[in-house]
C-alpha cells in the first residue's frame, strides 16, 4: 500500500524543485531585510515626491492650462453657434412649421391637456382671483359715482337754500347723505327690480299661453294683475334688503346704508313703516323728499317718520388696483 503524496501542503512542497524552494526562500529572506532597514518606506516616499515633482514641473502646468484654454474655447464655440443668426432662424421656422403645428393641436386635444385646463379652471385662487377683479371694478365704478354725487349733493343744496334764503352752512362736513345721492341709489334699485320683473313677464307670457291654450297673450286684466304684484315684490325687495342688511344693491354701490341711533339694525316693522311713508313723502309735489335739501341732518318725511337716517359708510373697500387711496393713507372720517 503506497502513500498518496499529491494531498495536503506537504505534497504541493514535495513536488516542487529545489531551484523553486531555494528562490522562495531567498524571497522571504529579502522581504524581512528590507522590513529591518527601512527600504520599502523610502520607496515609496522617493515615488510620492517624484510624482509631486511632476506635477509641479512647468509642463505639467502648461498642459492643464493647455486643456482648460481648448475647453473654454468649445464651449464658446457651442456658444457662439447657439446665439447665432443661423440657428434663431433655425428654431423660429422649426416653431412656424406645418409639423409643429399638428404636434401643438394635438398635444391641445389631448385628454391631458383638457384635465390641465379644467384643473387651473378649478383652482380656488383662480376663481378668488377673478371674483376679486370683478368686485374690485365695481367697487371703483360705486366709489366714482359717489364722489361725483356727493359733490352734486353740496351743489344743490347751495343753490336750494341760496334761493330759500336759509341760513344754514352748506359747506360743514358731514355725514349724513344727500339727495342726488340717495336719487341715484333709488334709480338703481328700481332699475334692477324692473329688469327682474321684465324677465318675469316675458317668461310668464310665453308659458300661460302655451300652457292654457290660447294665444295672444296675456290679457289686461293678467297685465294688471301682474303689475300689482310686481309693485308688491318690489316694495317687498326694499324691506328685505333695509331690515337684513341696511341697504340695497344701489346703496351698496354708492357705500351708502341706513342706521337708527347709529345702529344697523333697522327691523321688519321700521323697514315697513319707512316703505309705506314713501308714498307720504312723494304725493305732495314730493316736498317730503325736498325736504333733505334744508334739514341739517338731511333727513326726509319718510325718515323721520321710520325714525332712519342715511349716512356714508365708515371705509369703502378699495378695488386691488386702486393704490392711490392706499398711499394717501386712511380716508378721512366725514362725521
Amino acid at each position: 500500500m503506497t502513500v498518496d503524496g499529491g494531498g495536503g501542503e506537504l505534497g504541493r512542497s514535495r513536488r516542487r524543485s529545489p531551484a523553486a524552494r531555494v528562490l522562495e526562500a531567498g524571497a522571504r529572506g529579502a522581504d524581512r531585510i528590507v522590513g529591518a532597514t527601512g527600504v520599502d518606506k523610502a520607496i515609496e516616499d522617493a515615488v510620492e515626491e517624484a510624482i509631486v515633482r511632476a506635477l509641479r514641473s512647468p509642463a505639467v502646468e502648461r498642459a492643464i492650462v493647455r486643456a482648460l484654454n481648448e475647453q473654454n474655447a468649445v464651449a464658446r464655440a457651442v456658444e457662439r453657434a447657439l446665439t447665432s443668426d443661423e440657428v434663431a432662424d433655425a428654431v423660429v421656422r422649426a416653431i412656424d412649421s406645418e409639423v409643429a403645428d399638428k404636434v401643438w393641436a394635438e398635444i391641445l386635444a389631448s385628454p391631458k391637456a383638457q384635465m390641465l385646463v379644467e384643473r387651473i379652471a378649478e383652482a380656488p385662487e383662480v376663481r378668488a382671483a377673478i371674483t376679486e377683479q370683478g368686485m374690485g371694478l365695481i367697487t371703483d365704478v360705486g366709489r366714482r359715482l359717489t364722489a361725483i354725487t356727493e359733490a352734486m349733493d353740496d351743489a344743490v343744496e347751495r343753490v336750494a337754500r341760496r334761493f330759500l334764503r336759509r341760513g344754514v352752512d352748506a359747506e360743514a362736513e358731514t355725514n349724513e347723505v344727500g339727495l342726488v345721492t340717495r336719487a341715484l341709489a333709488g334709480v338703481i334699485d328700481l332699475a334692477l327690480i324692473s329688469a327682474a320683473l321684465s324677465i318675469a313677464s316675458g317668461l310668464i307670457a310665453s308659458i300661460v299661453p302655451a300652457a292654457t291654450g290660447e294665444g295672444g297673450g296675456l290679457s289686461i286684466w293678467g297685465l294688471l294683475s301682474f303689475g300689482v304684484v310686481g309693485f308688491v315684490l318690489g316694495g317687498a325687495a326694499f324691506v328685505a334688503f333695509w331690515s337684513l342688511v341696511g341697504q340695497t344693491p344701489g346703496m351698496r354701490l354708492l357705500s351708502i346704508h341706513l342706521v337708527v341711533g347709529g345702529s344697523r339694525e333697522i327691523g321688519l316693522r321700521r323697514s315697513v313703516r319707512r316703505l309705506l311713508a314713501v308714498p307720504l313723502a312723494l304725493l305732495p309735489a314730493g316736498l317730503g323728499f325736498l325736504a333733505i335739501l334744508l334739514s341739517p341732518q338731511r333727513r326726509g318725511w319718510h325718515d323721520r317718520i321710520a325714525g332712519t337716517t342715511v349716512v356714508y359708510d365708515e371705509e369703502a373697500a378699495l378695488a386691488p388696483w386702486s393704490t392711490l387711496e392706499r398711499d394717501r393713507g386712511p380716508a378721512p372720517d366725514r362725521a
